[in-house]
């Protein structure tokens, strides 16, 4: 199936005239599996997560959080522990999708304002949908169903400080 939307997005693109566009087309793939269990219900693709209430980016296909530290960005698996107080699973995520969006930062940051502090979001760990069923079957947690093999609900995404990767991109 993957293939065959693949091969559907290449010929999309190489009818467009333009190339900003073509370069859209290929990349608009199905990625539901790699979304995490705390990721928004209702999207079958998701470059970043954008989540207004610390400022911080989630790279989905690379299972990174990047973050501001020191005038740079930094990506890691986890979170930092300045970031304690923030559960992934009940905070509001924008899903954008455009390559490096924390260079807009100031962008996303004034657009999204206003979800700050919302925690009505239906999430995928806590769906019924079919096309979310690799997350109900992956793990369970006291009874209800994790499904992120990368977080736990009561870590908030961090694990031991050796998974850090704090390369730039």
């Amino acid at each position: 199936m993957k293939k065959v939307m693949l091969a559907a997005a290449i010929v999309l693109a190489a009818l467009s005239f333009s190339p900003a566009r073509a370069q859209l087309h290929i990349s608009l793939g199905l990625n539901i599996g790699s979304q995490p269990g705390w990721g928004p219900t209702g999207y079958d693709h998701a470059e970043y997560y954008y989540m207004p209430d610390i400022g911080v980016y989630y790279d989905v296909p690379h299972q990174q959080f990047v973050y501001p530290n020191g005038g740079t960005w930094v990506r890691a698996t986890t979170l930092p522990p300045r970031y304690g107080n923030f559960d992934l699973y009940s905070g509001y995520k924008v899903v954008i999708n455009e390559p490096t969006p924390y260079l807009r930062d100031n962008v996303y940051r004034t657009r999204y304002a206003q979800y700050r502090g919302r925690r009505n979001q239906p999430i995928i760990r806590d769906s019924r949908d079919p096309k979310y069923k690799n997350h109900w079957d992956e793990h369970h947690d006291n009874g209800r169903h994790n499904g992120d093999r990368h977080d736990d609900h009561h870590d908030n995404g961090r694990r031991h400080r050796d998974d850090h990767d704090h390369g730039n991109d």
